[in-house]
């Protein structure tokens, strides 16, 4: 009987040299096999980081503020705010719109808002006062959209006392009596946004109060319904004229925003008047573009606020036609207090 022994050679064929070579030559055939009979996936051709770079980008669709962004004048440049509150701020969209992120950017660039939110529902203002520029992206790619900046405003509960953060204000009539008629919130100036434009015709600088106040921050109420108005009287002293376009026509304000403090010290100026609540304006317009500021320029611009609350009746409000000896230059008072009123001084 054979022992086992004698079969010994063929064990050698897998564990010994001889057998590791044929482990290694079989090993090569099959790749080689699976090589010949394999056809990959579309696409594995080339290789993986080419493959990403040849994928097909998305641009980020056509965007737009909507005509009535800028109110009914078309003229006006700024939206406002309280922080976190939502913004009405309607944009017109033409492509793919699927994946759209939307955030704030600061005007000057300094402190943007890195709050990237979904373009879903109403949008949300920053957190932090300040003007911002809306941008939109999707992943990494943003644009800013070409539309009026956004003024977020410091809460009117903010105010301690008779002060803004150092800035003397006053006491409204409404903290006195407890109603609720106070600006909503107040509008953070410094030297840099003096000349930020509010309309075609106004800057930021031309709401500042008239008082002998040196300190910075200061603080502004602004009625944007007021906004709106002063270019639609603008635009109609430009019919008037026969003129296309108010573009070249000079606004001069001598006064608009007054604090209540400063307001007292105003000469005949009313107890609780209108330009305390930033809805208010005192200009001069050289109507017949003779170059002087007269009556008769005033008793044009008077005319065209009665032509504009005619066809807008919800801009209905005072004004006033100051033409009489007591003063060097005639202006007119206009603002948006939302009930008529008419006099002269």
């Amino acid at each position: 009987m054979k022992h086992w022994r004698e079969f010994r050679p063929w064990r050698s064929l897998t564990t010994g040299a001889p057998g590791r070579w044929l482990t290694a030559v079989a090993g090569v055939s099959a790749a080689l096999a699976v090589t010949a009979y394999h056809v990959p996936p579309a696409g594995f051709e080339v290789a993986p980081i080419e493959a990403i770079a040849k994928r097909p980008v998305r641009p980020l669709p056509l965007v737009s503020a909507a005509p009535h962004a800028f109110g009914r004048s078309g003229s006006v440049r700024v939206a406002f705010s309280l922080p976190g509150a939502q913004v009405p701020y309607p944009l017109r969209l033409e492509g793919d719109t699927v994946g759209l992120s939307y955030s704030w950017v600061s005007l000057d660039g300094e402190r943007p808002e890195w709050d990237v939110r979904p373009l879903a529902g109403a949008l949300r203002a920053p957190s932090r006062p300040g003007f911002y520029r809306l941008a939109l992206g999707r992943g990494r790619e943003r644009r800013v959209v070409a539309g009026p900046t956004l003024a977020v405003m410091v809460p009117f509960a903010q105010k301690v006392g008779r002060s803004l953060n150092g800035y003397l204000i006053g006491s409204y009539v409404s903290e006195r009596l407890g109603a609720a008629t106070a600006p909503s919130g107040f509008v953070e100036v410094t030297p840099s946004l003096l000349d930020v434009p509010l309309t075609e015709h106004l800057r930021l600088g031309d709401f500042l109060s008239q008082d002998s106040q040196r300190t910075w921050p200061r603080y502004v109420a602004v009625n944007p319904r007021l906004l709106d108005k002063l270019e639609l009287v603008m635009a109609e002293v430009a019919r008037l004229r026969g003129d296309s376009s108010s573009r070249g026509i000079r606004l001069g304000v001598s006064s608009t925003f007054r604090t209540p403090m400063h307001n007292r010290a105003v000469q005949w100026a009313a107890s609780d008047s209108r330009h305390q609540y930033g809805d208010a304006a005192d200009v001069r317009i050289d109507v017949d573009g003779d170059g002087h500021l007269t009556a008769f320029d005033s008793r044009l611009v008077a005319l065209a606020v009665e032509m504009v609350e005619l066809r807008n009746p919800d801009l209905v409000g005072g004004l006033g036609l100051y033409t009489s000896r007591r003063y060097n230059t005639p202006y007119v008072h206009i603002d948006a207090r939302g009930k008529r009123a008419r006099w002269r001084g």
